[in-house]
């Protein structure tokens, strides 16, 4: 006898079932135009920091761009200084204080790099500017996406991005103005004979700076900036940071300028929302400071100018301290406490680290040789009786102007250069040269014996010695 089988009904799935995303979908920040002592700083440092990123490549030095980081000949010219690859500690130098200055400001300030200066920042803000002058402020932008297309419509939005990508080319054209010669890399581009490597650096760095500033925005800050991330662990209660005063604010409501608002047992914030709308990320700082807060002082200024308009006492909204907050400390009280013995050892390091690079910059040789004994060429003993070794010297002049150089070498009775000892070698050019040196035959035992070359430039003050060792033959 079989076993009957079960039959598992299939139930139709209901037609009003609906599938939810866990992840919400992005929705469109619209800042709002704000004017006061923060933004007119940011502004400050937006024109500062384009006159130097766009400025500084069309700066002549004597025959050639004052900064200039020549990759195919491994020279890089900072103005009167020229570098090589063997300066790399230059670099590691200047890393290290970059890192320190983060620090350093982040301990009194909280994100001042991140709301002022930061790259993102200040095309986010040139972009926003475009955007308002082409579309209008926030409320007109949000009342013309929301209506149907039209010929308006549509030459603003396609003015914007025109305008959008000439400035993110520009700034691509710029970037690699810094590599390859901005008048030379100009001209190719208007021959047409700009290389495939140029070309797409260009176009690369152009098509960053128009999706980040132009879409990406405030995503950039809040998800792909590992800074939002650990910026807490160089916070203290003692740093500067964009503060709601709860205690003063709450409870919020809208009032006229006349009422009381003991009266009406209200706090001194009239629940506006223009500090959520100001915001370049969106977040609403009287719920308390957020990693996505950039410390820009938006949201000071604007509350800032809403209580001048009530006319209530400024500093609703403003860069304090949780102590002094806690404490409610003076402006005095809360800088002796800002200017703690922390952000003393980081100002002591940092000045440190500057000095050294600045004093061992100022004490650099203006040339470097590289010693090596020719292994291709055993040790000798050629006519007359001496014995001889073969080195190889590479001079590396580093100024820009012809140099000559003589050559010495010590550290055996007798021992002497026997090929040429004056070499001249081309401004910002390396020359590799073969150099002999004999000794007499009974004047060292067999075995190697140290030996130091000695180089004295003859247009210019410098002296190097470069170490080597010298072989007798059994």
């Amino acid at each position: 006898m079989t076993t009957p089988r079960k039959v598992i009904p299939i139930i139709a799935q209901a037609a009003d079932t609906q599938m939810i995303s866990p992840y919400a979908a992005h929705e469109k920040i619209y800042p709002r135009s704000v004017s006061g002592f923060f933004a007119h700083w940011r502004w400050a440092v937006v024109f500062l920091t384009q006159l130097v990123f766009y400025g500084l490549p069309w700066i002549e030095w004597g025959q050639r761009q004052a900064v200039l980081f020549d990759l195919a000949s491994r020279r890089f010219y900072i103005f009167g200084l020229v570098l090589y690859p063997q300066d790399f500690i230059y670099l590691t130098g200047m890393l290290v204080i970059s890192a320190l200055s983060l620090f350093l400001f982040t301990a009194v300030a909280g994100r001042l790099w991140c709301g002022y200066a930061c790259p993102q920042t200040v095309y986010t803000e040139i972009f926003l500017w475009i955007e308002r002058k082409m579309e209008g402020d926030r409320a007109v932008q949000m009342r013309r996406d929301g209506q149907p297309w039209s010929f308006d419509r549509l030459w603003r939005k396609g003015g914007k991005h025109l305008l959008w990508l000439a400035v993110a080319l520009w700034t691509g054209f710029t970037f690699v103005g810094y590599f390859t010669p901005i008048k030379v890399l100009g001209l190719e581009f208007v021959q047409m004979s700009i290389t495939s490597w140029e070309s797409f650096w260009v176009f690369f760095y152009g098509f960053a700076t128009y999706g980040n500033a132009g879409f990406m925005r405030e995503q950039v800050c809040k998800h792909m900036c590992p800074y939002a991330r650990f910026q807490s662990a160089m916070f203290d209660k003692d740093t500067l940071i964009v503060t709601y005063d709860a205690e003063r604010g709450d409870p919020r409501g809208a009032r006229s300028r006349k009422a009381d608002p003991a009266t009406l047992s209200l706090g001194s914030c009239i629940d506006c929302n223009l500090c959520v709308q100001v915001c370049p990320t969106g977040i609403d700082i009287r719920n308390g400071l957020q990693y996505e807060c950039i410390g820009c002082g938006a949201c000071a200024d604007v509350c800032n100018t809403v209580m001048d308009k009530m006319g209530y006492e400024r500093g609703l909204v403003k860069y304090t301290t949780e102590n002094a907050m806690k404490n409610k400390w003076t402006q005095a009280q809360t800088w002796r406490h800002v200017l703690r013995p922390r952000i003393l050892v980081y100002t002591a390091i940092l000045l440190g680290i500057v000095m050294a690079m600045l004093i061992s910059l100022s004490l650099r040789t203006q040339f470097k040789v590289n010693v090596v004994r020719d292994r291709g060429v055993m040790a000798r003993i050629v006519s007359g009786g001496n014995i001889e070794n073969v080195y190889q010297l590479q001079v590396m002049n580093a100024t820009e102007a012809d140099q000559h150089y003589k050559l010495r070498v010590t550290g055996l009775p007798g021992l002497a250069i026997t090929s040429e000892d004056v070499v001249m070698v081309e401004s910002t050019q390396a020359r590799r040269l073969a150099v002999r040196v004999q000794v007499p035959y009974e004047a060292a035992a067999p075995g190697t014996h140290p030996i130091t070359f000695e180089i004295d430039a003859l247009d210019s003050a410098g002296h190097l010695s470069e170490k080597s060792v010298f072989m007798v033959p059994r």
